[in-house]
Parts: structure tokens; sequence; C-alpha cells
């Protein structure tokens, strides 16, 4: 068995060998045909550096808006200690951790979502001495109204500054979507710089430079107070009640003081003990309105610091400060990068030629 395998194997290793010759012959020939058109691949790289000369020049400038924040918030609250007093008045300090719309990667979707930015188009900015939405302005700078203006139904659509959103008609409500549809995928990019930190950058790249500044402060804003309101609306809510409740307490209990002070000018009597009743019984309430609104204080105090706790810090690094960064083709670049494409894709189909001939050849 011995003496038969081994012709097998060294058969085997000769066509391994010649295998190997024949593919590094095959990729000699193709480079030399390839290398053959050179002519027609220089032909075809100046026209792609022509090419993109006149993209370039034709490539309208747009300016970025950038801002950059940090979120600062505590995984943990120092408070859990007065849950079991707060809890006395019914006050919940929500000491426990929870995920939300601004944790991990959540906020990427959160800033362009379309509540956030239909908000924002909302906002009013004056240019010049008119006084519209960034929505009107939108349209104006994009073409867009001068496009829709063609259209009866579309002539005369806008957003008035302050007009209330729960009043825009179906069309106004259609285009609001068109608009933040646009804006979301050809102006909003929303990214983390680096994994590792919190911080997060917020561009808006618009052929208006007011409009990329104004939308990108005002997009963080919104998004921003939001988080902020919904955060902390729990203890927001008990807050207000403590807070009624001590000013209620307070009233009466100044009311109790005055009464009490009066009982005892008119019934004190050394010889009778009957008319000291009535003074101790008014001082025996005033001293339960005074545990009551001591009590009540207190918990206030602890669901404003649980407020304050929950309350997220977001910290502004950087914002988009007049004049904006332009954002442009030059054309330095328009002619490197057309004249390599242009190189490439003629390559490419020389390479593709050939190797369809061989295969053609073969078969034959």
């Amino acid at each position: 068995m011995t003496i038969k395998s081994f012709p097998y194997k060294m058969i085997v290793q000769q066509k391994e060998e010649m295998s190997l010759r024949e593919l590094v012959l095959k990729i000699q020939r193709c480079c030399r045909y390839v290398l053959g058109k050179w002519m027609i691949i220089g032909i075809c790289g100046v026209a792609g550096a022509a090419a993109g000369t006149m993209l370039a020049l034709l490539d309208e400038k747009k300016f970025a808006g950038e801002l950059t924040f940090v979120l600062e918030e505590s995984r943990s609250s120092p408070l859990s200690a007065y849950a079991g007093v707060a809890s006395q008045l019914g006050v919940d300090l929500n000491t426990g951790s929870s995920n939300g719309v601004f944790e991990g990667d959540n906020i990427m979707k959160f800033l362009s979502s379309r509540l956030m930015v239909e908000r924002t188009l909302l906002f009013p900015v004056i240019t010049g001495k008119d006084k519209k939405t960034l929505a009107d302005l939108y349209m104006e700078f994009s073409g867009l109204q001068e496009k829709w203006s063609r259209h009866k139904r579309l002539q005369g659509i806008n957003f008035p500054a302050g007009y209330k959103r729960a009043k825009f008609s179906l069309l106004q409500d259609s285009i609001l979507n068109v608009l933040q549809e646009r804006i979301v995928e050809n102006n909003l990019e929303v990214s983390k710089p680096d994994k590792k930190l919190n911080f997060i950058s917020v561009k808006c790249i618009s052929r208006n430079e007011l409009f990329s500044k104004v939308f990108t402060e005002q997009l963080v804003k919104e998004a921003t107070d939001f988080y902020i309101e919904t955060k902390t609306m729990r203890n927001k809510a008990n807050t207000e009640r403590l807070q009624g409740q001590a000013d209620s307490l307070k009233t009466v209990l100044s009311k109790k003081v005055y009464t009490a002070a009066s009982v005892q000018d008119l019934y004190f009597n050394p010889a009778k003990q009957v008319a000291g009743i009535r003074a101790e019984e008014e001082l025996r309430d005033k001293l339960i309105l005074q545990t009551m609104y001591a009590e009540v204080v207190k918990n206030l105090e602890i669901s404003k610091m649980a407020m304050a706790q929950e309350t997220p810090v977001i910290q502004i690094v950087d914002t988009p400060i007049l004049p904006l960064k332009i954002k442009k083709l030059g054309i330095l670049k328009g002619i490197f990068l057309g004249g390599i494409l242009g190189g490439l894709l003629a390559g490419a189909f020389f390479l593709v030629k050939y190797t369809y001939r061989r295969i053609l050849r073969d078969e034959v």
C-alpha cells in the first residue's frame, strides 16, 4: 500500500505546483493586459478629473452648525436613607435607577425623532424685519416653497409663528412631516465622536447659515427641556402637593396661635380650674398643628432634594458660533478624487473584460 500511494502523492504535489505557477502567470498576463491600456485609462482619469472639477464648481456652499454636550446623570440616589421618613406622607423618592430616552444610544434616536424635529421647526426666528418659523425659512431657501407654489392647493402654505400646533390643518401636518423627514435624512447628523465617552455631537448642515445655527441649538434645547420635565415629573407633583399642604397648615396654625392667646387672656382665673380647660384645648390643638407642620415641611425639603437629585445636568461643551464652518467640495479635491475614480473604473472595466474572455476561451 505504501509503494502504490507514493506515486499518487508525487502527482498531487506536481499538480499543486503547476496550479500555483499557472496562477502567477495568469496574474502577470492580466496585469500586462490592463497596463497595456494605459492610454485609455489615462484618458478616463482626465475625464474623471474634469467631471470632478465641474462638480466642485457647481457644488453650493453649505454651513455646518455643530453642538456638543455631555449628559451627567446620577445612577444611584443618596436619598434612600430618607425614603422611610418621606413615605409617611406618600412621598416617593424614586431612589432606583431606570433606563430612559437619554440612556445609552437611545439619545441618538430621540434627538432625531419626529416630535423633537417638528417642535424645533415651529420655533420662531427673526430674519431681517420678518419673524418666521424655522419651517418657513427651510422651505424658502431649499426651493420647496417655489416648487410647491405651482400647485394651486399648496399655494400660500406656511407655519405662522405662535400658531398652536393643535390648530394645524391636515395639509399643514403633512407638509411638516415631509419637512422633518427631509431634514433627518439630508441635514441632521447625531453621533458619538467617541464610543467610550458621553459626548454627544449634533450637527445640522444646510445652505442657510442662520438655519444651521438656530436649528442645532433649539433642537438640543427642546430635547433637554422635554427630558428634564419628564424625568422630574413625579417628584415635581409630590413637591407641589406638599407645598400646598404646608401653606394650608401654616395658615391654620397662625390663626390657632392667635386664638390660643385670646382664650388665655379671657379665661385665665387661678381660682377656677374649669376656666383653663378651653385654654388647654387650644394649646393642645396648636401643638398638634405645629407637629404636623414640622413633618410636612421636613418632607417638603426631602422632596425638593429628591427633585434636585433627579434633575440631570446637561453641560454644553461647544456651540455653533457665526460664521459657521463651510462645507464645500474644493476644486483640487474634486480633480484628485475624479481622476482617481475615473482611472479605477477604467482599470476595473478592462480587468473584467480580460477575465470574461479567458473564461470563454477555456470553456471552448
